[in-house]
Protein backbone atom coordinates (compact mmCIF):
# COMPACT_ATOMS: atom_id res chain seq x y z
CA UNK A 1 0.00 0.00 0.00
CA UNK A 2 0.92 3.59 -0.33
CA UNK A 3 -0.72 6.52 0.97
CA UNK A 4 0.56 9.71 -0.22
CA UNK A 5 -0.30 12.88 2.21
CA UNK A 6 -1.62 16.57 1.68
CA UNK A 7 -0.85 16.66 -2.46
CA UNK A 8 -2.14 19.15 -4.44
CA UNK A 9 -4.21 17.39 -6.92
CA UNK A 10 -5.14 18.00 -10.59
CA UNK A 11 -7.52 14.97 -11.97
CA UNK A 12 -6.67 16.80 -14.64
CA UNK A 13 -8.96 19.59 -13.02
CA UNK A 14 -7.77 21.22 -10.07
CA UNK A 15 -9.40 19.51 -6.98
CA UNK A 16 -7.50 21.18 -4.13
CA UNK A 17 -5.21 19.37 -1.23
CA UNK A 18 -5.85 15.60 -0.57
CA UNK A 19 -4.52 12.47 0.36
CA UNK A 20 -4.77 9.47 -1.44
CA UNK A 21 -4.70 5.71 -0.50
CA UNK A 22 -3.45 3.02 -3.01
CA UNK A 23 -3.74 -0.31 -3.12
CA UNK A 24 -3.89 -3.70 -5.99
CA UNK A 25 -2.81 -0.68 -8.42
CA UNK A 26 -5.49 1.33 -8.15
CA UNK A 27 -6.57 4.52 -5.95
CA UNK A 28 -8.92 3.09 -3.45
CA UNK A 29 -9.29 6.14 -1.59
CA UNK A 30 -9.41 9.73 -1.87
CA UNK A 31 -10.19 12.37 0.88
CA UNK A 32 -9.04 15.43 3.03
CA UNK A 33 -7.22 13.27 5.79
CA UNK A 34 -6.73 9.74 5.23
CA UNK A 35 -5.50 7.44 8.51
CA UNK A 36 -2.84 4.31 7.08
CA UNK A 37 -4.76 1.51 7.70
CA UNK A 38 -3.35 -1.07 9.98
CA UNK A 39 -3.58 -4.23 8.47
CA UNK A 40 -1.40 -7.12 10.21
CA UNK A 41 1.55 -8.09 8.05
CA UNK A 42 0.79 -4.86 5.69
CA UNK A 43 3.52 -2.26 4.81
CA UNK A 44 2.15 0.93 4.55
CA UNK A 45 4.05 3.14 2.34
CA UNK A 46 3.96 7.26 2.89
CA UNK A 47 4.96 9.81 0.60
CA UNK A 48 4.67 13.36 2.17
CA UNK A 49 3.60 15.43 -0.72
CA UNK A 50 2.93 18.75 0.80
CA UNK A 51 3.42 21.99 -1.56
CA UNK A 52 3.59 19.29 -4.40
CA UNK A 53 0.99 18.82 -7.49
CA UNK A 54 0.14 15.15 -8.45
CA UNK A 55 -1.37 14.56 -11.39
CA UNK A 56 -2.21 11.64 -13.93
CA UNK A 57 0.38 9.46 -15.79
CA UNK A 58 0.91 10.51 -19.15
CA UNK A 59 -0.61 8.86 -21.90
CA UNK A 60 1.73 8.65 -25.03
CA UNK A 61 -0.51 7.71 -27.58
CA UNK A 62 2.22 7.26 -30.43
CA UNK A 63 5.83 5.47 -29.69
CA UNK A 64 7.54 3.93 -31.68
CA UNK A 65 8.06 1.10 -29.04
CA UNK A 66 10.44 -1.34 -31.62
CA UNK A 67 12.12 1.36 -33.39
CA UNK A 68 11.27 3.61 -36.42
CA UNK A 69 12.84 4.83 -39.39
CA UNK A 70 14.66 3.04 -42.18
CA UNK A 71 14.18 5.74 -44.74
CA UNK A 72 18.25 5.63 -44.89
CA UNK A 73 18.48 2.40 -45.51
CA UNK A 74 19.22 -0.11 -42.47
CA UNK A 75 22.03 2.24 -41.25
CA UNK A 76 18.46 4.49 -40.55
CA UNK A 77 17.01 2.10 -38.28
CA UNK A 78 16.08 3.44 -35.04
CA UNK A 79 16.28 2.05 -31.49
CA UNK A 80 13.49 0.45 -28.94
CA UNK A 81 12.11 2.28 -26.65
CA UNK A 82 13.22 1.42 -22.90
CA UNK A 83 10.62 1.27 -20.61
CA UNK A 84 12.97 3.67 -18.03
CA UNK A 85 13.32 6.02 -20.51
CA UNK A 86 9.09 6.65 -20.55
CA UNK A 87 9.12 6.60 -16.84
CA UNK A 88 11.52 9.03 -16.21
CA UNK A 89 9.62 11.66 -18.41
CA UNK A 90 6.07 10.68 -16.72
CA UNK A 91 4.87 8.62 -19.06
CA UNK A 92 2.83 5.54 -17.69
CA UNK A 93 1.36 4.53 -20.58
CA UNK A 94 1.87 4.53 -24.31
CA UNK A 95 0.36 2.87 -27.51
CA UNK A 96 2.81 1.25 -29.82
CA UNK A 97 2.87 1.12 -34.28
CA UNK A 98 5.00 0.21 -36.77
CA UNK A 99 5.28 2.65 -38.64
CA UNK A 100 6.69 2.83 -42.18
CA UNK A 101 8.50 -0.61 -41.87
CA UNK A 102 6.90 -2.84 -41.72
CA UNK A 103 8.54 -5.65 -43.32
CA UNK A 104 11.70 -6.09 -40.95
CA UNK A 105 9.36 -4.62 -37.81
CA UNK A 106 6.43 -7.03 -37.19
CA UNK A 107 3.79 -6.97 -35.34
CA UNK A 108 4.83 -10.41 -33.32
CA UNK A 109 7.90 -8.21 -32.50
CA UNK A 110 5.98 -5.21 -31.55
CA UNK A 111 3.68 -7.59 -28.80
CA UNK A 112 6.63 -9.04 -27.44
CA UNK A 113 7.78 -5.43 -26.63
CA UNK A 114 4.93 -4.09 -25.53
CA UNK A 115 4.76 -7.12 -22.72
CA UNK A 116 8.42 -6.43 -22.19
CA UNK A 117 7.65 -2.90 -21.60
CA UNK A 118 4.71 -4.23 -19.28
CA UNK A 119 6.86 -6.70 -17.27
CA UNK A 120 9.22 -3.22 -16.62
CA UNK A 121 6.54 -1.30 -14.90
CA UNK A 122 5.19 0.61 -18.45
CA UNK A 123 2.00 -0.15 -19.74
CA UNK A 124 1.94 -0.63 -23.48
CA UNK A 125 -0.90 -1.11 -25.69
CA UNK A 126 -0.29 -1.33 -29.73
CA UNK A 127 -1.89 -0.91 -32.88
CA UNK A 128 -2.57 -3.04 -35.87
CA UNK A 129 -1.70 -2.09 -39.37
CA UNK A 130 1.26 0.14 -40.91
CA UNK A 131 1.27 3.07 -43.03
CA UNK A 132 -0.16 1.14 -45.64
CA UNK A 133 -3.30 -0.40 -46.92
CA UNK A 134 -4.04 -2.96 -47.41
CA UNK A 135 -3.24 -3.54 -43.55
CA UNK A 136 -0.64 -5.95 -42.46
CA UNK A 137 -2.07 -7.86 -39.78
CA UNK A 138 -1.03 -10.70 -36.99
CA UNK A 139 -3.83 -12.86 -37.32
CA UNK A 140 -4.83 -12.38 -41.09
CA UNK A 141 -7.05 -9.34 -40.40
CA UNK A 142 -7.75 -6.18 -39.13
CA UNK A 143 -10.76 -7.29 -37.08
CA UNK A 144 -9.40 -10.80 -35.77
CA UNK A 145 -6.45 -8.79 -34.47
CA UNK A 146 -8.52 -6.70 -32.34
CA UNK A 147 -11.08 -9.89 -31.20
CA UNK A 148 -7.82 -11.77 -30.11
CA UNK A 149 -5.03 -9.95 -28.73
CA UNK A 150 -6.15 -7.78 -25.73
CA UNK A 151 -3.13 -5.63 -26.19
CA UNK A 152 -4.50 -4.18 -29.71
CA UNK A 153 -6.52 -1.44 -29.48
CA UNK A 154 -6.54 0.11 -32.68
CA UNK A 155 -5.40 0.60 -36.45
CA UNK A 156 -2.38 2.89 -37.74
CA UNK A 157 -0.67 4.61 -38.13
CA UNK A 158 -1.93 5.03 -41.68
CA UNK A 159 -0.29 7.26 -44.15
CA UNK A 160 -2.36 10.01 -45.74
CA UNK A 161 -0.57 12.65 -48.16
CA UNK A 162 2.63 11.29 -47.77
CA UNK A 163 5.25 10.02 -50.47
CA UNK A 164 6.13 6.74 -48.07
CA UNK A 165 2.54 6.07 -48.08
CA UNK A 166 0.59 3.17 -50.05
CA UNK A 167 -1.85 6.22 -51.32
CA UNK A 168 -4.59 4.94 -50.30
CA UNK A 169 -8.20 5.13 -51.93
CA UNK A 170 -11.41 6.29 -50.41
CA UNK A 171 -13.12 3.02 -50.08
CA UNK A 172 -9.81 1.31 -48.92
CA UNK A 173 -8.98 3.49 -46.12
CA UNK A 174 -13.32 3.09 -45.38
CA UNK A 175 -12.98 -0.92 -45.55
CA UNK A 176 -9.93 -0.69 -42.97
CA UNK A 177 -11.60 1.79 -40.93
CA UNK A 178 -14.62 -0.66 -40.40
CA UNK A 179 -12.94 -3.62 -39.50
CA UNK A 180 -11.49 -1.53 -36.59
CA UNK A 181 -14.34 -0.05 -35.70
CA UNK A 182 -16.75 -3.65 -36.11
CA UNK A 183 -13.06 -5.54 -34.10
CA UNK A 184 -13.17 -2.90 -31.53
CA UNK A 185 -17.16 -3.13 -30.40
CA UNK A 186 -16.77 -6.97 -30.72
CA UNK A 187 -13.75 -6.76 -28.17
CA UNK A 188 -15.01 -3.99 -25.70
CA UNK A 189 -12.34 -1.51 -27.49
CA UNK A 190 -12.98 2.02 -29.12
CA UNK A 191 -10.97 0.68 -32.48
CA UNK A 192 -9.48 3.78 -33.40
CA UNK A 193 -7.58 4.52 -36.63
CA UNK A 194 -4.55 6.80 -36.20
CA UNK A 195 -3.69 8.63 -39.60
CA UNK A 196 -0.43 9.72 -40.09
CA UNK A 197 -0.63 13.10 -41.79
CA UNK A 198 2.37 13.73 -44.18
CA UNK A 199 3.49 17.68 -45.47
CA UNK A 200 0.39 17.59 -48.33
CA UNK A 201 -1.31 20.75 -48.49
CA UNK A 202 -5.00 19.32 -48.11
CA UNK A 203 -4.12 16.12 -46.30
CA UNK A 204 -7.84 15.45 -44.58
CA UNK A 205 -9.04 15.74 -48.27
CA UNK A 206 -9.11 11.41 -47.94
CA UNK A 207 -10.82 11.55 -44.80
CA UNK A 208 -13.36 14.10 -45.37
CA UNK A 209 -14.21 11.74 -48.40
CA UNK A 210 -14.69 8.76 -46.08
CA UNK A 211 -16.82 11.18 -43.38
CA UNK A 212 -18.87 12.16 -46.32
CA UNK A 213 -19.68 8.78 -47.60
CA UNK A 214 -20.31 6.53 -45.01
CA UNK A 215 -21.93 6.23 -41.60
CA UNK A 216 -18.43 6.15 -40.26
CA UNK A 217 -18.36 9.00 -37.18
CA UNK A 218 -15.42 11.48 -36.69
CA UNK A 219 -14.21 9.92 -33.53
CA UNK A 220 -13.16 7.05 -34.83
CA UNK A 221 -10.22 8.94 -36.62
CA UNK A 222 -7.41 10.37 -34.76
CA UNK A 223 -5.20 12.42 -37.74
CA UNK A 224 -1.81 13.06 -36.18
CA UNK A 225 1.43 15.35 -36.72
CA UNK A 226 -1.51 18.13 -37.11
CA UNK A 227 1.38 20.42 -36.80
CA UNK A 228 3.87 20.06 -39.68
CA UNK A 229 3.92 21.85 -41.84
CA UNK A 230 2.09 25.38 -42.39
CA UNK A 231 -0.80 24.24 -45.08
CA UNK A 232 -1.48 20.81 -43.43
CA UNK A 233 -1.87 22.64 -40.41
CA UNK A 234 -4.57 25.25 -41.64
CA UNK A 235 -6.05 22.26 -43.46
CA UNK A 236 -6.65 20.47 -39.75
CA UNK A 237 -7.29 23.76 -37.82
CA UNK A 238 -10.59 24.01 -40.07
CA UNK A 239 -11.26 20.06 -39.47
CA UNK A 240 -11.12 20.64 -35.50
CA UNK A 241 -13.49 23.60 -35.80
CA UNK A 242 -15.74 21.05 -37.75
CA UNK A 243 -15.67 18.65 -34.74
CA UNK A 244 -12.79 16.82 -35.43
CA UNK A 245 -9.87 15.51 -33.05
CA UNK A 246 -6.53 16.52 -33.62
CA UNK A 247 -2.75 15.29 -32.04
CA UNK A 248 0.06 17.27 -32.27
CA UNK A 249 3.65 15.76 -32.39
CA UNK A 250 6.06 17.25 -29.58
CA UNK A 251 9.52 15.79 -31.20
CA UNK A 252 10.77 17.91 -33.92
CA UNK A 253 14.42 19.41 -35.18
CA UNK A 254 15.58 22.63 -36.43
CA UNK A 255 15.11 21.18 -40.01
CA UNK A 256 11.50 20.61 -39.72
CA UNK A 257 11.19 23.90 -37.82
CA UNK A 258 12.50 25.67 -41.09
CA UNK A 259 10.19 23.77 -43.57
CA UNK A 260 7.29 25.41 -41.40
CA UNK A 261 6.33 22.55 -38.56
CA UNK A 262 4.77 24.19 -35.49
CA UNK A 263 5.90 23.73 -32.23
CA UNK A 264 3.10 21.37 -30.46
CA UNK A 265 2.45 24.02 -27.68
CA UNK A 266 2.50 26.58 -30.19
CA UNK A 267 0.04 24.68 -31.78
CA UNK A 268 -2.22 23.61 -28.95
CA UNK A 269 -2.39 27.41 -27.84
CA UNK A 270 -3.62 28.51 -31.40
CA UNK A 271 -6.30 25.69 -31.68
CA UNK A 272 -7.76 26.58 -28.31
CA UNK A 273 -7.72 30.49 -29.78
CA UNK A 274 -9.92 29.06 -33.25
CA UNK A 275 -12.12 27.71 -30.73
CA UNK A 276 -11.76 24.46 -30.50
CA UNK A 277 -12.87 22.08 -28.12
CA UNK A 278 -9.90 21.63 -25.59
CA UNK A 279 -11.41 17.80 -25.06
CA UNK A 280 -10.37 16.88 -28.63
CA UNK A 281 -6.33 18.12 -28.52
CA UNK A 282 -4.07 16.12 -27.77
CA UNK A 283 -0.79 15.79 -27.65
CA UNK A 284 1.91 12.60 -28.20
CA UNK A 285 5.87 12.54 -29.07
CA UNK A 286 6.26 10.12 -32.33
CA UNK A 287 9.00 8.78 -29.67
CA UNK A 288 11.84 6.45 -31.27
CA UNK A 289 10.69 7.26 -34.48
CA UNK A 290 13.22 8.41 -37.57
CA UNK A 291 13.05 12.35 -37.81
CA UNK A 292 13.75 12.82 -41.30
CA UNK A 293 14.17 16.16 -43.50
CA UNK A 294 13.64 15.66 -47.74
CA UNK A 295 14.81 18.00 -50.05
CA UNK A 296 12.98 19.32 -52.94
CA UNK A 297 14.05 16.20 -55.21
CA UNK A 298 12.19 13.80 -52.45
CA UNK A 299 15.72 12.74 -51.67
CA UNK A 300 16.84 12.44 -47.67
CA UNK A 301 18.82 15.54 -46.41
CA UNK A 302 18.64 15.12 -42.36
CA UNK A 303 17.44 12.31 -39.73
CA UNK A 304 16.87 12.80 -36.46
CA UNK A 305 15.18 10.86 -33.59
CA UNK A 306 12.55 11.37 -31.36
CA UNK A 307 12.54 11.94 -28.24
CA UNK A 308 9.45 10.70 -25.32
CA UNK A 309 10.34 13.71 -23.27
CA UNK A 310 9.63 15.49 -25.16
CA UNK A 311 5.70 14.73 -24.80
CA UNK A 312 5.95 16.62 -21.27
CA UNK A 313 8.51 19.04 -22.03
CA UNK A 314 5.85 20.76 -24.97
CA UNK A 315 2.83 20.58 -22.42
CA UNK A 316 4.67 22.53 -20.07
CA UNK A 317 5.66 24.87 -22.65
CA UNK A 318 2.11 25.60 -23.74
CA UNK A 319 1.67 26.78 -19.99
CA UNK A 320 4.90 28.65 -19.40
CA UNK A 321 5.15 30.05 -22.98
CA UNK A 322 1.93 30.28 -24.79
CA UNK A 323 -0.68 30.60 -21.72
CA UNK A 324 -2.32 27.78 -21.91
CA UNK A 325 -4.01 26.74 -18.66
CA UNK A 326 -2.09 24.20 -16.62
CA UNK A 327 -5.57 21.87 -16.28
CA UNK A 328 -5.88 22.17 -20.10
CA UNK A 329 -2.48 21.22 -21.26
CA UNK A 330 -2.54 18.18 -18.75
CA UNK A 331 -5.39 17.24 -20.35
CA UNK A 332 -3.77 16.71 -23.85
CA UNK A 333 -1.08 14.13 -22.18
CA UNK A 334 -3.42 12.41 -19.86
CA UNK A 335 -7.37 12.21 -19.88
CA UNK A 336 -7.73 13.21 -23.47
CA UNK A 337 -5.56 10.69 -25.45
CA UNK A 338 -6.91 8.03 -22.50
CA UNK A 339 -10.15 8.69 -23.84
CA UNK A 340 -9.07 8.85 -27.67
CA UNK A 341 -8.32 5.37 -27.15
CA UNK A 342 -10.91 3.90 -24.84
CA UNK A 343 -8.85 3.64 -21.98
CA UNK A 344 -11.27 4.33 -19.37
CA UNK A 345 -9.61 3.34 -16.62
CA UNK A 346 -6.33 5.72 -16.45
CA UNK A 347 -5.40 9.18 -17.56
CA UNK A 348 -7.11 10.90 -14.69
CA UNK A 349 -7.49 10.72 -10.32
CA UNK A 350 -10.30 9.57 -9.40
CA UNK A 351 -11.40 6.34 -6.77
CA UNK A 352 -11.17 2.94 -8.39
CA UNK A 353 -9.31 4.04 -11.38
CA UNK A 354 -5.64 2.77 -12.57
CA UNK A 355 -2.84 4.26 -9.86
CA UNK A 356 -1.21 5.61 -12.53
CA UNK A 357 0.86 9.24 -10.90
CA UNK A 358 3.06 11.82 -11.07
CA UNK A 359 3.93 14.06 -8.27
CA UNK A 360 5.87 16.91 -9.37
CA UNK A 361 7.68 20.12 -7.80
CA UNK A 362 5.63 22.79 -8.17
CA UNK A 363 8.95 25.20 -8.55
CA UNK A 364 9.64 23.80 -11.78
CA UNK A 365 6.73 21.75 -12.83
CA UNK A 366 8.98 18.46 -13.29
CA UNK A 367 8.72 15.02 -12.19
CA UNK A 368 9.54 14.24 -8.75
CA UNK A 369 8.23 10.81 -8.59
CA UNK A 370 6.20 8.36 -10.67
CA UNK A 371 3.79 5.79 -9.51
CA UNK A 372 2.50 3.29 -12.47
CA UNK A 373 0.19 0.91 -10.94
CA UNK A 374 0.76 1.65 -8.00
CA UNK A 375 4.27 1.41 -7.75
CA UNK A 376 7.11 3.80 -7.48
CA UNK A 377 9.10 3.17 -10.77
CA UNK A 378 11.54 5.88 -10.97
CA UNK A 379 12.66 8.86 -8.19
CA UNK A 380 14.41 11.94 -9.16
CA UNK A 381 18.19 12.32 -7.99
CA UNK A 382 17.77 8.14 -7.70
Amino acid sequence: MLLIKKASIYAPEKLGTADLLLAGGRIIAMAQEIAAPEIPGVHVEHIEAEGMSLVPGFVDSLVHVTGGGGEDGFGGRTYPLQAEQALAAGVTTVIGCLGTDAVTRTHVDLLAAARALDSRGLSCFCLTGSYALPAVTLTGSIESDLVLIPEIIGLGEVALADHRGSQPLWHELARAASESRRGGMLAGKHGTVLLHLGDGEQPLNLLREVLERTELPKNQFLPTHCNRGPSAFEDTLAYGIEGGKLDFTTSTTESLLEEGEVPAARALAIALEKGIDACSLSLSSDAQASLPAFGADGELTDTQVASIGSLWASARDAVTRYDVPFETALASVTSNPARNFGLHDRGRIEQGLRADLVLMNEEDFMPELVISNGVIRWRRNS
